[in-house]
């Protein structure tokens, strides 16, 4: 049985040993161990062992059955690694039992065994020793639907109590920090982030059907944010109120290395080659950023609108905020602490519940806005 760590390898243990001592053909044959957290059955010195993701550089196991409990939680795949590649190979028929709630981490070796899931339930890949069985509300529904509570708790009213699920539901409904929580423990969603910061209802609410075009010679303020060559860059602006409209509007761009496509849907499990189709995501030649490229973007927006100043990270953008200044406009350094960030961020928070900043309901956007993770310090800045 495998865990994250010692104390719920503990856990795992003490509900074994109890089914043992519970069982009088069990007890009679097995032999439990406390203090080595271990049952053995003697006649053939076989033995049950529980074990946390510290024990990863143990290797030589030859296993019959491996647990993996709540999946999620192991720090990398070490210990996943260890115990399923080759580890049961000597074995007629070895079997991996993977039990686990969501998680936050889609980066994880549960998310990814998540995904070879989903894969073979909808008919993308076909693996006959992988059964897949998954319990959970689809990330599009109703979260406060009772009706979708019991795609994820079949024992729903039985083993679990409704009140107990409303109770929570309702909680989560008057404290935005609980939702995702609600999401992730009770509904078996993946969430991108333990407590979410940006109420996505919220969000969704300031879209507003507006065209580029309508923008044209308007006083504007970018926002440029660099990728370290394969990553998204984002170049965003941002057009203050009028005399005649209180709204503030948002029109983002966003840049991925061409070559890269392919490789970043697979891993991240984001849909930029959808993104790039319909015209929401630019691609550019290569295998990195060309930085180049989205210079000449920036010149050609600038034709378009009044960009009165660009803000910047002056980590990896100085060649370009020269150049840019080249090219004749005016760029503001911008920091990544507290300082620089804390108060933009307050501000666009306040911005959206207030309903007055208005998007076009950008996909690559709206995806970056329920990533978003907060950090904050003592003094309640946030970045």
């Amino acid at each position: 049985g495998c865990a994250a760590d010692r104390q719920q390898a503990a856990i795992v243990f003490d509900v074994a040993a109890d089914m043992v001592r519970m069982c009088p053909a069990l007890s009679k044959r097995v032999k439990i161990l406390t203090s080595q957290k271990r049952i053995v059955y003697i006649p053939t010195n076989s033995f049950y062992q529980v074990l946390s993701a510290e024990a990863y550089s143990k290797h030589g196991f030859n296993i019959h059955g491996v647990v993996f409990d709540e999946l999620h939680t192991q720090p990398n795949r070490k210990l996943f690694d260890v115990m399923t590649k080759g580890s049961g190979d000597a074995r007629m028929q070895p079997l991996y039992f993977l039990i686990t709630t969501a998680g936050t981490d889609t980066n994880s070796i549960c998310y990814e065994v998540h995904q070879k899931a989903k894969d073979i339930l909808e008919g993308r890949k076909h693996d006959p020793t992988f059964y897949p069985v998954i319990y959970g509300a689809d990330e599009s529904e109703d979260w406060t639907d009772p009706k979708v509570w019991k795609k994820a708790n079949p024992s729903l009213d039985k083993t679990i109590g409704m009140d107990k699920v409303l109770a929570a539901c309702n909680s989560a409904k008057e404290t935005p920090g609980e939702e995702n929580a609600f999401r992730q423990l009770r509904l078996n969603q993946w969430v991108k982030q333990a407590v979410r910061w940006m109420p996505m209802e919220k969000w969704d609410k300031c879209k507003v059907a507006f065209d580029e075009s309508e923008l044209e010679g308007r006083i504007c303020y970018g926002g440029l944010d660099l990728s370290s060559t394969t990553d998204i860059t984002a170049f965003v602006l941002v057009f203050p109120p009028t005399d005649d409209d209180e709204h503030y509007y948002v029109l983002p761009y966003f840049w991925l290395p061409e070559e890269m496509l392919p490789l970043r849907v697979r891993r991240d499990h984001v849909p930029y080659d959808v993104w790039e189709q319909q015209g929401y995501l630019k691609t550019t030649e290569g295998n990195v950023v060309h930085y180049g490229f989205i210079e000449n973007f920036i010149d050609e927006l600038g034709q378009k609108f009044h960009i009165k100043e660009i803000a910047f990270d002056r980590w990896g953008a100085v060649q370009m905020s020269q150049n840019l200044e080249g090219l004749g406009f005016t760029m503001v350094q911008f920091g990544q602490g507290y300082k620089d960030m804390s108060p933009p961020t307050k501000e666009l928070m306040k911005l959206t519940l207030e309903q007055t900043l208005a998007h076009n309901g950008h996909p690559v956007l709206r995806w970056m806005m329920d990533n978003i993770f907060i950090r904050r310090d003592p003094a309640g800045n946030i970045k």
